[in-house]
């Protein structure tokens, strides 16, 4: 009996030059010590609104997270249908007061201490279609009679004269982003969305260094009059440069049951999610580094059992080959490690294991070749749901 399809693996090699594709709170480069070598480390959440942003635009749907919602909702009444700037902020901030979501009020720049009465911040961010901006216009259009009446909401204890159910309902609306990546709204009964796809830290495969880039910016004027020595402006930068593991790893059944079982929206999804995880990058420093490579490598794994990393691959940071860099022996040392891992876990649990790389040489434990990544995803996705749809019957 074929076992149903649970978990698509996607592992990823990636080199990226001279960079900073996420920073910290002191805007340095992001480290981890792992095997006792300090690694070069994008967060997942980092990665993941990269993935995101680029799984949006393969779906042609896009989700909004913002404490702002209110003021989306004036700037589309004013701009997209001709509302009173003063109705659509009253507007804006009645939709934004009228959940169970606690809110405050925007401060004044000129006067922390006094606050601007319609400029609502929710407490906690609202995640949601943007789609349901329009909705709540909507509701505001329908409503406008009784917001032209009501108060201007100028402190948190005042209550919004929109249906709070009504509103509630659309914060509680989700597409195929909030699907995919999940939904944390506790403040809001059933708004909760379990996320179906987990991102792990991307990591270097070896030691790195971090380099401090010293820059001046020259004065235009400065330097075409000649009257002065020096530079307009100094300071320096952080930056590193390496080869890099990622992985991330789709539940099947959380996806489905977000979804309703609809088998060809879980097709549309789970491709537009993996081609997106392995072309995306992170944009931080982007205009001064342009670090736009694509992955060394990329090896998609269907699993009936557990999802497994290949993290500790490189707990030992590998060294670079005889002819220098880092990527084909990070490339070696996956592939072998996968062979090891699956061959003591046993290959039971494994459907389907293929990759796509620039490599010329065969990497046998990643399963199957193929020329490309768009190939390489069909065929674990054809496996998956052949998989899924033969357990479900057995």
């Amino acid at each position: 009996m074929t076992m149903a399809a649970r978990f698509i693996d996607a592992h990823v090699i990636q080199s990226v030059p001279f960079a900073n594709l996420n920073r910290d709170d002191t805007n340095s480069v992001k480290t981890v010590l792992y095997g006792n070598a300090l690694r070069t480390r994008v967060s997942s959440q980092s990665w993941k609104r990269a993935a995101r942003g680029v799984f949006e635009d393969r779906i042609g749907q896009a989700a909004l997270r913002t404490r702002r919602i209110g003021e989306r909702v004036t700037r589309l009444l004013t701009e997209g249908r001709g509302w009173p700037l003063d109705l659509a902020e009253k507007a804006g901030a009645h939709a934004a007061a009228a959940s169970s979501i606690k809110f405050e009020l925007g401060k004044n720049p000129a006067d922390a201490k006094e606050t601007i009465p319609n400029k609502v911040l929710t407490n906690a961010m609202v995640y949601v279609p943007e789609t349901a901006v329009a909705e709540l216009g909507d509701l505001a259009e329908e409503y406008r009679d009784a917001l032209q009446a009501a108060k201007d909401i100028k402190k948190p204890s005042d209550r919004s004269v929109l249906p709070t159910d009504r509103v509630e309902a659309v914060l509680r609306s989700r597409n195929g982003v909030i699907n995919l990546f999940g939904r944390m709204l506790a403040e809001v009964d059933n708004a909760g969305v379990d996320g179906a796809v987990q991102v792990a830290h991307a990591l270097t495969t070896h030691e790195t260094d971090v380099e401090l880039d010293y820059f001046s910016a020259v004065d235009d004027v400065t330097a075409n009059w000649g009257d002065q020595s020096g530079s307009g402006h100094m300071g320096h930068t952080e930056f590193s440069a390496g080869t890099f593991y990622r992985y991330a790893t789709i539940d099947l059944r959380d996806l489905a049951a977000n979804i309703g079982g609809n088998s060809t929206e879980l097709r549309e999804l789970a491709s537009a999610f993996l081609s997106a995880f392995i072309v995306s990058l992170p944009q931080a420093k982007k205009n001064s580094t342009a670090p736009h490579t694509i992955p060394d490598l990329a090896h998609i794994s269907v699993r009936a059992d557990r999802p497994l990393s290949y993290a500790a691959a490189f707990e030992r940071p590998v060294t670079a080959s005889g002819q220098g860099g880092f990527a084909d022996t990070s490339r070696t040392t996956l592939a072998e490690y996968a062979e090891a891992a699956n061959r003591l876990l046993g290959t039971h649990g494994i459907i389907d294991s293929g990759w796509a790389g620039i490599d010329a040489k065969g990497l046998d434990g990643l399963g199957t070749r193929h020329k490309s990544f768009d190939t390489l995803i069909t065929s674990a996705l054809n496996s998956a749901l052949a998989a899924q749809l033969t357990g479900d019957r057995a």
